[in-house]
């Protein structure tokens, strides 16, 4: 396994526009607006904001850093300035099992994003946000997950954002563990293996394109997409609506999902809807989900599909693909998850 190579590739136009005399962020008191352009740094940028509704526009480069925005930072835009979401990239390369540089322990799951947001009203557009930490690479470590983005604060918005990793992705949670924070991801893609969208947010991926990747392992499956927590109260979790699933590895090689129930929130009930998708060969029709641990069976989880295609799709065992009736279909919508909220209707 190797480090992808559309993180290096823009790695000499980063050299050139650096080389060119890039200038540090640079705000326009007018358009509360500041600029980072390679050089300069993203996260000195989240610093620099001083009231909500700001925002930040990142020229083109490879940003080799740690973003955390914090919760006071509210209503924020973040914003790539290319036409194409490779062209703008915020990566690292922590894991949970890293060691922190200052020796106090390591990183953990959460703690080892490359992206972390708290901040209400988030919106983010058309970059890349990576974890291009590799288990090759670091065999002594056994805490492999790599977290690109973690993800909590009501009202946040990902639109043609590209989430790269391997085992944990994206990390859509909450502030608090009886908060019903609301997540909204359109067109947006998200490649992994392992419980690669995961955690307790309410959260609706609208045609987004959701990759799992061929891992160098002898056994099956070789991951799962979705992974949710979601609190036994929040009546929705994890919605995906017109999205689509390839694959990277052998037909059957990965579930769409297995519940989390963390140890700490053991009365999570796991809520995940797969609707109107298409399903491709690397997800096991024959028996598409399985569980984390034997003590909370995906069976009793709220785990439903409806009007799906592909091969992915299709239903041969049908008690190992719960459905939703048509009547239900209709309360599991982006409406009805997002309630009041709808970035759904604004225009970029």
């Amino acid at each position: 396994m190797r480090r992808r190579t559309l993180l290096t590739g823009i790695a000499g136009t980063v050299g050139a526009l650096a080389a060119g005399g890039a200038s540090p962020a640079a705000a326009d008191p007018r358009r509360r607006v500041l600029h980072v352009r390679p050089g300069d740094s993203v996260q000195a940028a989240v610093d620099a904001v001083d009231g909500p509704g700001r925002t930040i526009v990142v020229h083109p480069g490879t940003y080799r850093e740690v973003v955390n925005i914090p919760a006071d930072a509210r209503d924020l835009t973040l914003l790539g300035a290319g036409r194409d979401p490779r062209d703008t990239v915020i990566v690292h390369d922590n894991a949970n099992g890293t060691q922190k540089p200052d020796g106090s322990g390591t990183y953990g799951t959460a703690g080892s994003a490359t992206f972390t947001s708290a901040a209400p009203g988030l919106t983010v557009r058309g970059l890349t946000i990576a974890n291009d930490w590799l288990r090759a690479d670091h065999p002594e470590i056994t805490g492999t997950q790599a977290v690109a983005a973690y993800v909590t604060g009501d009202r946040s918005h990902f639109e043609r954002v590209r989430f790269l990793g391997h085992q944990d992705t994206l990390f859509a949670d909450t502030t608090v563990l009886d908060a019903f924070d609301r997540q909204y991801y359109r067109d947006c893609h998200v490649e992994g293996d392992v419980d690669f969208v995961f955690g307790r947010a309410r959260a609706v991926l609208e045609r987004c394109h959701l990759h799992t990747l061929d891992r160098d392992v002898d056994f099956k499956p070789e991951g799962m997409v979705f992974a949710p927590a979601t609190a036994r109260a929040n009546p929705y979790g994890f919605l995906a609506v017109r999205c689509r699933i390839t694959s990277g590895a052998e037909d059957g090689a990965y579930k769409i999902a297995r519940p989390w129930v963390p140890s700490y929130e053991t009365t999570a009930w796991p809520s995940l809807v797969v609707r109107d998708s298409r399903l491709g060969p690397g997800i096991d029709a024959v028996a598409p989900y399985t569980d984390m641990r034997a003590a909370h069976p995906w069976q009793t989880m709220r785990f439903r599909e409806y009007a799906n295609s592909g091969p992915g799709a299709v239903t041969s065992v049908p008690e190992n693909r719960p459905k939703l009736t048509p009547a239900e279909a209709a309360s599991h919508t982006r409406g009805t998850y997002l309630g009041d909220w709808r970035p759904y209707e604004r225009r970029a």
